[in-house]
């Protein structure tokens, strides 16, 4: 009754003996139309599913048995709490007597996720990090009708934020501008992105906006083309950031430029590097109507100049060597602009779609777990965030795609009309691949680092039901189809290209 009192209505279950007295209750709930109760049988992936849910804007709680099937939760947790999300863990327990004896699915499940995830009086929790209910059952239970006619109505439960202010902020952004100002926009809420995009177009600074910003398309000539490059080569003196942190690689040089000054404007309080920065903790969207009308600042570094060439130089690579992992990206970006909204996956997609993908049509909503950045429980994410959509996309590596297989097990519970998931599949880590320490390496580390393979999917694809459709060359687009259920498409782009397109871009 207290998840339910506290906006919690949609719950993701994996059942087991010790929490089936959770089950009923659950079941009952759901009867009396108060809850959304979906199941699965593996709880890393629930977790992550339930993740995804949450990205819709409210609770979501996953239910677990005890023992083991607890700790299988915390990489979900971990992301949670490094999103700032309201993920709830409703982990069943036996009663504490039975801690430490080496009794059956017993462990020491109080306190379990550390920092990660908080626990105790429900009054205590902000709404924006995930909150832990531990409850011990005895092994008997005797079902009973449950009277919900004292549960809370279904409203959203406010978050609780810090006190704003702006005023130094606003300061800052008038001050030394002749150093030059860069802002970069990482993911943000569906409800920010107005005034993201306006105080941008106010400021005529130059830009680097990800995908998941929901802006790298509208912005236009004020985002940079091939940033990290012209922000190596002239880094400016201030960095605004914008929503979660960055994915490109100029973020991560900011350790080393300790000249540049940083403020984060996030959600999640996260200021995403070691070194000293500022950081306002709060909903962007709030700090900018909070900042009012603002000047414009202008590009006083010249970083945008050469823009248009730059987008050039590229955009001829792409079209040199069609069938390497860029280039399939490229065409790939055109037929998921049609679709409601996508999901990146993290590793080399993310960061290649933020630097290939097209730039002509406005991307759907775009998501990521740019959290803790593992790849860990991306489709299952996916299938959370998009459960009620149709024509959905999701875009990851083929490792990735490993490391969650259990996903589509949720599928026979979700909207799967137009879905598309992609998995590139280019024989391993090859992000790696680009580390300039790589070369240095033996081979047999090397090979460690990459873990090559042959796998196809075709049979992951079967054994799920969903269609398939494997790309080799640019020709095979011309058989995608998204009508119908979910599509696995398998692209391999050529290992060849590949090569000769980074050494090209690097030459």
């Amino acid at each position: 009754m207290a998840c339910l009192d506290h906006g919690v209505r949609e719950f993701v279950v994996c059942a087991g003996a010790r929490n089936a007295a959770l089950v009923e209750v659950l079941a009952q709930a759901e009867a009396a139309g108060l809850a959304v109760v979906r199941r699965h049988f593996e709880e890393r992936s629930a977790g992550f599913f339930a993740l995804g849910r949450t990205m819709q804007g409210s609770p979501c709680a996953v239910v677990t048995t005890s023992g083991t099937a607890v700790a299988e939760l915390l990489p979900a947790v971990i992301e949670a709490r490094y999103q700032g999300r309201p993920l709830v863990l409703l982990t069943a327990d036996r009663p504490a007597r039975f801690r430490g004896t080496g009794a059956p699915q017993a462990i020491v499940q109080p306190g379990i996720f550390g920092d990660h995830a908080a626990s105790g009086d429900w009054r205590e929790w902000d709404g924006r990090s995930p909150w832990h209910v531990n409850v011990e059952l005895e092994e008997d239970f005797t079902p009973a009708p449950v009277d919900f006619s004292l549960a809370a109505p279904a409203s959203p439960r406010p978050v609780k934020w810090p006190r704003l202010s702006v005023a130094d902020l606003s300061r800052w952004l008038q001050e030394d501008v002749y150093r030059g100002l860069v802002v970069m926009v990482g993911e943000l809420e569906p409800e920010d992105r107005e005034d993201v995009f306006h105080f941008l177009l106010t400021l005529k600074v130059p830009v680097v906006a990800e995908a998941t910003s929901g802006l790298r398309e509208a912005l236009g000539s004020l985002v940079l083309a091939d940033a990290d490059a012209v922000l190596r080569a002239m880094p400016p003196g201030k960095i605004l950031r914008l929503g979660a942190v960055p994915s490109g690689r100029f973020w991560r040089d900011l350790e080393d430029l300790p000249q540049v000054e940083v403020w984060n404007v996030t959600p999640s309080g996260w200021p995403g590097l070691a070194r000293e920065c500022r950081t306002l903790t709060a909903e962007v969207g709030r700090v900018i109507r909070a900042l009012g009308d603002v000047e414009e600042i202008d590009d006083a570094l010249e970083h945008l100049d050469g823009n248009s060439r730059r987008a050039a130089v590229i955009d001829e690579l792409l079209e040199a060597f069609p069938d390497s992992e860029p280039g399939m990206l490229r065409t790939l970006s055109r037929y998921a602009a049609l679709g409601t909204c996508l999901y990146l996956g993290n590793s080399l997609p993310i960061r290649e779609w933020n630097q290939y993908a097209q730039r002509d049509e406005p991307q759907p909503e775009v998501r990521a777990n740019r959290g803790a950045n593992g790849i860990d429980g991306q489709i299952s994410t996916w299938l959370g965030w998009t459960a009620e959509l149709t024509e959905a996309w999701c875009v990851v590596g083929d490792l990735t795609a490993m490391y969650d297989l259990a996903a589509p097990a949720m599928l026979g519970q979700i909207e799967q009309s137009g879905r598309v998931l992609v998995v590139v599949n280019n024989g391993g880590g090859r992000i790696f691949s680009q580390l300039p320490r790589l070369d240095a390496m033996s081979d047999r580390a090397r090979e460690l680092m990459l873990n090559p393979h042959n796998i196809s999917l075709e049979g992951w694809a079967t054994l799920w039901g969903m269609r398939y459709l494997r790309i080799t060359r640019q020709e095979d687009f011309d058989a995608l189809e998204t009508e119908g259920p979910t599509l696995l498409l398998e692209l391999v782009p050529s290992e060849k290209e590949t090569t000769a397109f980074h050494a090209r871009r690097r030459g």
